[in-house]
């Protein structure tokens, strides 16, 4: 059991499922899914407490119904939300607008602008994920790896250039699409500091390829019934961190994490589902 510790955004997701793929210009039937519990912070760490790890929530969500309604749903699935800040507002819901093969486009207003304080004592703290824009995870990140060489950092490549400290970067191929004019490991360097050890980088149902500075190596994905892609990546960098925290090496980490990813395409939500729970129980 490790202590980790999540920056990463929780949601409230509504869900539109069209009756054809997406075309610009075209016209569209849908149905209402309702609402359900979703973001970077419950995909991810839902299957980390099922794997009986103590998982804490650094976010935000505004102080309204729907904002109660995340912390309460959260709460209650196990992570401590203790550390989600409140801000004066109103939480937007997140449309998630689904195609019958699966695909989904998000659709989101805005995000106010999320500043960190200062950061946590890192001794308690086994590992340490980011996947958000807050400011001050730069300097969290840092300090992470500064004060607790136990600590292990991952982090998922933002959507523009900001330095990501950590020991793991993770990018899906898409994120990489005209951002990469160098070798992949050479370009993770230059987001991720001297403390990296591996680039990550996925592809579907291609698999993965890892980057190190001792060359590549490529770990197939794991095939599933594709049913919803909505938190894939998040399961699949929660697959990884619990497989470094139980020690495997990281192409052992990286096959977890495939396997992790190919129950949350083969479920009708944005958390992990059922299958995942059993696996882990």
């Amino acid at each position: 059991m490790a202590n980790i510790l999540l920056l990463a955004n929780i949601n409230c997701d509504r869900i539109l499922r069209l009756d054809k793929p997406l075309q610009t210009g075209g016209r569209f039937h849908y149905q209402d899914g309702g609402l359900r519990l979703g973001g970077g912070g419950a995909n991810t760490g839902l299957g980390l407490v099922w794997a009986k790890h103590n998982v804490s929530l650094v976010s935000e969500v505004g102080s309204d119904d729907i904002g109660d309604w995340i912390l309460a749903k959260a709460s209650t699935l196990g992570l401590d939300c203790r550390l989600v800040h409140r801000f004066s507002g109103n939480t937007c819901e997140m449309l998630l607008v689904m195609t019958p093969d699966g695909e989904r486009t998000i659709i989101r207003p805005q995000r106010p602008i999320f500043e960190l304080s200062a950061a946590p004592d890192w001794q308690p703290w086994d590992a340490f994920y980011i996947n958000s824009s807050a400011n001050g995870a730069e300097q969290w990140a840092q300090d992470a790896i500064s004060h607790n060489p136990d600590c292990i950092v991952v982090a998922q490549l933002a959507k523009d250039q900001r330095d990501r400290p950590c020991h793991v970067l993770i990018a899906s191929i898409t994120d990489m699409q005209g951002r990469c004019n160098q070798a992949p490991w050479q370009f993770a360097q230059t987001i991720a500091g001297d403390s990296l050890q591996y680039f990550i980088v996925t592809d579907g149902d291609q698999g993965a390829i890892v980057y190190s500075a001792e060359g590549e190596q490529h770990v197939p994905a794991v095939l599933a019934n594709v049913v919803d892609t909505t938190g894939a990546g998040d399961a699949y960098a929660a697959g990884v961190i619990h497989g470094l925290c139980q020690k495997m090496s990281i192409t052992e980490a990286m096959h977890e994490g495939a396997l992790w990813a190919s129950f949350a395409v083969a479920t009708q939500s944005s958390i992990p589902g059922e299958a995942l729970k059993s696996y882990l129980s």
